[in-house]
């Protein structure tokens, strides 16, 4: 009988060698023995669902699973469009909850599985003026994730509670795609500064440095990361039973262990 291999294609701004668009889902399809289970990840997830992935193989080799790793605004149109995708990772509520009001979401299926925080980078080395969200605008330009974008939306709202969001948005802002891109603006040192979140400075520490979080009182929105199950008429009862699985894996002591590890807070 043959054995079935966990297929892993992570795309999106952050790739591992897979070649792939930032926008689209790998269309290499499974073999006729494999069931395939399509998993629209935020890209600030990309690291730990690798590695993820990975000892789920062990666990399962009846799956192929394949990632389409973006911001969650992206995401969500793509699958408002059509896409075809079986499990939605999101960096926020809103998209999630978008998605759940159009019917896209499976009933009773959301969970507000992880945490994150937002904090503001500097290139690893690099001289700034900048001390803290406060004083951000002395920097020269600025890198931010679109407002689409969760982090994005997030960096908005933390520049308007401290009422400094006109002056912010007056500097040379790089409008990035999603937050992989700000990591990279500001590692690659096209930006001064940039917004993103803990976890993705974290996996960086080598190219960028962390300025500051972003004050308590300044972001009141918690930075939470859902998942859910997709309605995907697509989909076989397979595939469907094998997405739910997968998501109840990523409920586990295990797969937590590892989240935690890419410093993510666990619900």
């Amino acid at each position: 009988m043959l054995k079935k291999a966990i297929s892993l294609v992570m795309c999106g701004t952050m790739l591992f060698g897979c070649g792939c668009s930032s926008s689209k889902t790998d269309t290499a399809s499974a073999t006729a023995d494999n069931t395939k289970v399509n998993v629209f990840i935020a890209a600030s997830l990309s690291n730990a669902m690798n590695e993820i992935a990975e000892n789920y193989k062990k666990k399962d080799e009846n799956v192929e699973l394949v990632f389409n790793a973006d911001s969650s605004g992206t995401l969500k149109t793509q699958i408002t469009e059509g896409a075809s995708c079986d499990i939605f990772f999101s960096a926020a509520e809103k998209q999630m909850n978008e998605l759940k009001d159009g019917g896209y979401i499976e009933d009773g299926s959301v969970v507000p599985l992880l945490e994150n925080k937002v904090v503001l980078i500097k290139g690893k080395g690099a001289e700034t003026s900048v001390t803290g969200f406060d004083n951000i605008t002395s920097a020269k330009n600025i890198a931010l994730a679109g407002e689409d974008v969760p982090v994005g939306s997030y960096s908005r709202e933390i520049f308007t509670n401290m009422g400094i969001l006109d002056d912010v948005m007056s500097k040379d802002i790089n409008e990035c795609a999603n937050v992989t891109a700000v990591l990279t603006a500001v590692a690659e040192g096209s930006n001064e500064v940039g917004v993103v979140y803990a976890t993705d400075a974290a996996s960086m520490t080598d190219k960028v440095e962390v300025i500051a979080e972003a004050p308590a009182d300044a972001l009141k929105t918690p930075v939470i990361y859902p998942v859910g199950l997709v309605k995907n008429s697509d989909a076989t009862d397979e595939e469907k039973k094998d997405a739910k699985e997968f998501v109840e894996y990523l409920q586990t002591e295990d797969a937590k262990a590892i989240f935690t590890k890419y410093g993510f807070s666990v619900e």
